[in-house]
């Protein structure tokens, strides 16, 4: 078997056992890819490769530029296909035992305050006034995203795929279905809630100039390759309501939305745990790192605001 023909194997496997989403296979393809396509300039195949071809290659992609973090990443997804070669007779012994991954340094989220997501919100709604049409739907359905994405703290991609079907039963919670294939509860606001209803509701006004949905899977729907709206293009958009915003764009994002949502619940006394499970975190340790975002604010608030702070 050649090369891709193992790392495809082991995507397959991923994908059907462990319920991987496309946009992890995608990153970890890259990573083997990049790994075997170094391995084959030394002289060997992932098969034949050796720990120190192993560390050779991860030393190179740091002296590339490379990141901790997807250094990390990659030593990660090579011990992976490694186990499975090694659980498949493939080869005999693991060569990446016992390497040390690289040390990260654990940047904190970037989140927005409060009056700077509500400052955005209000933007968005009043895109909507004014508009017919196709404008009306652009502003309308974008409206609808960033409301559910703050409500939520969904993932982006989780988001953007949501299917029609989310919608029965109680309008007041969405079931979704996240990583590895796991379910989780959602809540939404009254405002996410009336969004979605005026998003749904276009085309029965005869005077907006939208014809009616048609019934399609996807919650929200494009003419993507997806059949639904990509996230790309929900970036976008989201970019330029920044801007109309008065924000930095540089500091908004999808993920940012969601980093805002968890920061926002633990600064009003959420419990962890509840936080974890809202935004379908396997390990409480993902979900600790905003408790850290909250320790920083409250030491900059120190640091300005205290008598003795600028003495510290």
């Amino acid at each position: 078997m050649q090369p891709r023909t193992h790392i495809t194997a082991f995507l397959d496997m991923l994908a059907a056992e462990r319920g991987a989403s496309p946009n992890t296979l995608a990153a970890y393809r890259r990573d083997l890819d990049a790994f075997a396509a170094d391995v084959a300039s030394r002289g060997h195949d992932i098969i034949s490769a050796t720990r120190d071809d192993i560390t050779a290659h991860l030393h190179a992609a740091s002296a590339e530029g490379l990141a901790p973090a997807s250094r990390a990443r990659r030593l990660s997804a090579i011990r992976q296909l490694y186990k499975f070669l090694e659980a498949e007779d493939v080869i005999a012994e693991d060569p990446s035992v016992g390497i040390s991954a690289p040390r990260k340094d654990r940047a904190l989220p970037k989140t927005l305050s409060v009056a700077e997501v509500d400052q955005l919100l209000e933007t968005a709604r009043a895109a909507t006034e004014g508009v017919k049409g196709r404008d009306l739907v652009r502003a309308v359905r974008f409206h609808c995203l960033i409301e559910v994405l703050y409500a939520t703290g969904l993932r982006v991609s989780e988001l953007v795929s949501l299917p029609r079907t989310v919608l029965k039963g109680d309008d007041r919670v969405l079931t979704i279905k996240g990583k590895g294939g796991r379910e989780r509860i959602v809540l939404l606001n009254t405002s996410a809630r009336n969004a979605i209803q005026r998003y749904l509701s276009l085309g029965h006004d005869p005077g907006d100039g939208v014809a009616p949905m048609l019934p399609t899977k996807w919650l929200f729907p494009s003419k993507s390759v997806e059949g639904h709206l990509t996230r790309q293009r929900f970036g976008q958009d989201l970019k330029e309501a920044a801007i109309a915003a008065g924000l930095d764009p540089d500091r908004v994002s999808p993920h940012v939305l969601r980093h805002a949502f968890a920061s926002h619940l633990l600064d009003r006394g959420a419990d962890l745990r509840a936080v974890q499970q809202l935004l379908g975190h396997a390990d409480i340790s993902t979900t600790q790192i905003y408790t850290h975002v909250l320790e920083e604010r409250l030491k900059q608030v120190v640091l300005q605001h205290h008598p003795l702070g600028k003495k510290a």
